[in-house]
């Protein structure tokens, strides 16, 4: 017997491979912690699904289940989902269909079902064989197109069957409803957003593949979950949005009632996400047993389908609200936070994602999606092209078509006598006229047949310019996702608040132009500028600010809430405001001292200001100048750097000689050239090169010659050559004005005396404004009585130097014009504003009596 037994002993030993236990531990666990990553815990950054939702989906399509056809048993979804695709337990395919037919699990529900799902209390759902579904009307959006070849389909597990590897998706499900998952060695955790957002974020990325985190961040402003709550602080929201790794904290939304008794109750109406009603109940309880909380009387669960969520916490007589609702924060899951963690599949390895590389990866997915959809369409109108090109080839030939095929034996034969016949026919042609109906040879359907083949041509010639043509296609993607978001984009559910260290008050304002006034005496206000209406030129105007009988309107700026600042004073000084910080007022209201807004001495007073968009934008900062000018004429250029940081008590800007006072400052960038003008009705043009760049205490030099005491200047514009579109604009103190070419006033050197810019008669008055203009732009004129118009510049006439005008403005026996300003206008706003003006005043839009046709314009 042992003799028997040696041979099948040494067959055992040849079969036997000796290995290294710990190779084989370390083989076999990376294979099944591979196994897991992929193809079980970690979503796709693609369409943003597991496999297994991914199966369910394509499942529950492949069985017919859209959302306008009838319910289905869950357990046929799950056995189709099982028996086909997914090699796992039942219940693992049950929970995950179950939770994206939860409202308060998905943002955006892909399963429609019916019957107990759970509730957010902890119920469960019930079983599979008592509860149907259906997919979603928003789940289509995921797999439409899946059957034109956009994805890459796999066999399943006993390759039996395909499977799709992702689907199709048109919309941006990671970003949207987020993921969770434990796989080995690695974990994911990403919250869910708001689909309007997330769009608005694709868009801006699409159009701007250079854009930033924090520009993105303008569209999707935080996560959005679908139990609403209210994100407390950004800051480690911004971290997961920046680094793919953060953290929200999120509180449930209350509100406090007093009952008829006198007594406090707390109503919490919204909880944080995945928190267990019940649980949170329980919790509070606990905590009045253990005397952590002693104030609360009675807590209760009054929750239900219809008005969602309502906790009622019943306060002791002597409790203070407030102090419990931040015990409640405190102790409770009434305040929870949740790690962010964007780990997801990036073809097939994972990746920790930043917002950016979210959308992107979806953007360049969709384009794909696009790219091959395209191409099978292309193709199968290629195909169909074909065959209907056959067909006219045969109704063109129709008799010997017909002798042909009869005299025909077998069908093969045929096929191949119409190949052979020298009409150009090939054999997928040829078989299709010959499975062609006889209905189809009539006149009416060859025209038809015609018909369908142009058009089919129209469609592959525009299919062929799709594929040459990428910025169609990202085109195309813009308006698919725009038509997700009118259908299925909604408004958020979660509430963003800042905490005191993170927010800046410029966040936190509006930003829209408004109209800055200063008055003679030194009152300031901003007011909106859409209540300043547009008239025709020689309107009667209307009231621009209230003020005292010897006070009038001196400044008017324009300028955007969150801009800064920049105000000199006659003295020299310079002073730092931001506009949200100057008080708003009506239009017509007299506004504040601006000693009160800024520490100006009180025999000093605002001549000039400058609009600065962002003094911490360095590359700004350091290559604009401001040119300041004085009343004797007096011109000098400072880097706009010596401004940069503000400083309370101000600091000086140029050294004022006596007797002389600073009338302009102009922000310039180095190319300019600059014009004076003089009350007189003189001007000087040269170039800024003239003018070298000095500190903020020099003194200047000599801009323009004041011939005696009482002339003095008046204005100054900086004119930049590259923009040919602006013209001088010139105002009198009566109410007339021109506008003039740049070109017609002679570049000389600084210090001259200029040459005649208006005609100053009685009937004019004195030059008291120079501007330089586009017509696009409007023009706003205020009085010394406070009366402002506001007129389009292209309705002012274009005149030479020496002419004195016409008359843009009626004024009053007594009145002057105190100020001249303009604001940018875009072109269909600036013709609205006078199409649709209608004046209450029949004198409004008449000329004086004293202006007529034959002197405008007319030398003197």
């Amino acid at each position: 017997m042992e003799d028997n037994l040696q041979p099948q002993e040494t067959n055992d030993l040849n079969r036997i491979i000796p290995v290294n236990i710990e190779e084989q531990m370390k083989t076999a666990y990376i294979d099944y912690s591979m196994s897991v990553i992929v193809g079980r815990a970690l979503p796709d950054v693609r369409d943003g699904f597991k496999p297994v939702h991914r199966r369910i989906l394509y499942a529950m399509n492949e069985l017919g289940m859209s959302y306008n056809r009838p319910y289905k048993k869950s357990a046929r979804v799950v056995g189709e989902v099982l028996g086909k695709y997914h090699p796992h337990g039942d219940s693992s395919v049950y929970d995950a269909m179950v939770r994206m037919a939860q409202g308060w699990s998905m943002r955006y529900m892909m399963v429609d079902g019916q019957g107990n799902f759970g509730s957010q209390d902890g119920d469960g759902p019930a079983a599979m064989r008592y509860t149907e579904a259906r997919l979603h009307r928003i789940s289509e959006s995921m797999l439409l197109d899946i059957d034109k070849e956009t994805v890459d389909f796999q066999l399943n597990f006993d390759d039996s069957l395909e499977e799709p590897t992702v689907l199709p998706s048109r919309i941006p499900n990671l970003l949207v409803n987020g993921s969770s998952g434990i796989a080995v060695g690695m974990a994911t955790n990403m919250m869910p957003h708001n689909l309007g957002e997330v769009i608005d974020g694709c868009i801006a990325f699409i159009d701007n593949r250079e854009i930033t985190i924090d520009e993105l961040m303008h569209y999707v402003k935080a996560p959005d979950f679908p139990t609403g709550g209210i994100i407390y602080g950004m800051e480690g929201v911004k971290a997961g949005f920046n680094f793919g790794r953060g953290r929200v904290v999120l509180r449930g939304k209350l509100h406090i009632d007093t009952k008829p008794s006198g007594r406090e109750q707390i109503i919490i109406t919204e909880v944080p996400y995945q928190v267990n009603r019940d649980a949170l109940c329980d919790r509070i309880g606990q905590l009045v047993k253990d005397g952590t909380i002693d104030t609360i009387a009675h807590v209760n669960n009054e929750s239900n389908k219809k008005e969602g969520t309502r906790i009622v916490v019943d306060l002791k007589r002597d409790a203070v609200a407030n102090v419990v609702v931040n015990q409640l924060y405190k102790f409770t899951e009434l305040q929870t936070s949740y790690g962010i963690n964007n780990v997801a599949l990036v073809k097939g390895r994972p990746r920790i994602l930043n917002l950016k590389d979210l959308i992107g990866e979806f953007v360049d997915f969709r384009h794909e999606v696009v790219v091959r959809r395209t191409q099978f369409e292309l193709k199968e109108a290629e195909k169909k092209a074909h065959i209907l090109q056959g067909y006219l080839i045969a109704l063109d030939h129709l008799d010997e078509v017909i002798a042909l095929i009869r005299a025909s034996s077998t069908p093969e034969i045929a096929k191949e006598a119409l190949v052979s016949a020298g009409w150009g026919l090939d054999e997928i042609q040829a078989k299709a006229i010959l499975e062609l109906r006889l209905q189809r040879l009539t006149g009416m359907e060859r025209e038809k047949i015609k018909q369908e083949y142009d058009e089919l041509m129209k469609l592959i010639s525009h299919l062929r310019e799709l594929l040459a043509n990428e910025s169609m296609r990202f085109d195309l993607i813009k308006n698919e996702l725009l038509e997700i978001k009118e259908r299925f984009g909604d408004a958020r559910k979660s509430e963003i608040t800042y905490l005191d260290n993170e927010v800046s008050i410029k966040d936190l304002i509006k930003e829209e132009d408004v109209v800055i006034t200063i008055s003679h005496l030194g009152y300031i206000k901003r007011t909106s500028a859409t209540e300043f209406r547009a008239q025709k030129r020689g309107g009667r105007g209307a009231m621009g600010g209230r003020t005292r009988e010897e006070d009038f309107i001196e400044h008017l700026f324009v300028a955007s809430t969150h801009h800064t600042l920049l105000f000199f004073t006659e003295k020299g000084r310079c002073y730092w405001l931001n506009v949200y910080e100057i008080p708003e007022g009506e239009k017509n209201s007299k506004g504040r001292a601006i000693q009160n807004v800024l520490q100006i001495a009180p025999d000093d007073k605002i001549r000039a200001i400058i609009d600065i968009a962002d003094l911490q934008d360095a590359d700004f900062v350091n290559s604009h100048h401001i040119v300041l000018c004085t009343k004797k004429g007096i011109i000098k250029k400072t880097d706009l750097a010596d401004f940069s940081r503000p400083r309370q008590t101000g600091v000086n800007a140029i050294t004022i000689v006596e007797g002389d006072q600073l009338l302009e400052a102009r922000l310039t960038d180095g190319n300019c050239e600059i014009m004076l003008a003089v009350k007189s009705g003189r001007a000087i043009r040269f170039p800024e090169s003239k003018v070298r760049s000095t500190g903020r205490g020099a003194i200047g030099v000599t801009g323009i010659e004041v011939d005696n005491e009482e002339d003095e200047v008046v204005g100054m514009i900086c004119v930049n050559p590259s923009t040919p579109d602006r013209t001088v604009l010139v105002v009198s103190e009566k109410g007339y004005g021109k506008r003039t070419a740049v070109d017609e006033y002679r570049t000389t050197n600084r210090g001259g005396k200029g040459v005649k810019t208006i005609s100053v008669t009685a009937k004019t008055g004195s030059l008291v404004g120079i501007l330089d203009v586009a017509e696009k732009e409007d023009l706003i004129i205020t009085c010394r009585s406070g009366v402002t118009i506001r007129m389009n510049v292209a309705n002012i006439s274009e005149l030479g130097r020496a002419t004195q005008g016409v008359k843009l403005i009626r004024i009053d026996e007594g009145d002057e014009i105190a100020a001249i300003t303009q604001i940018h206008v875009d072109e269909e706003e600036s013709a609205e504003l006078i199409e649709n003006e209608k004046t209450t005043n029949d004198e409004a839009t008449n000329l004086s009596e004293d202006s007529s046709p034959q002197e405008d314009g007319v030398p003197s």
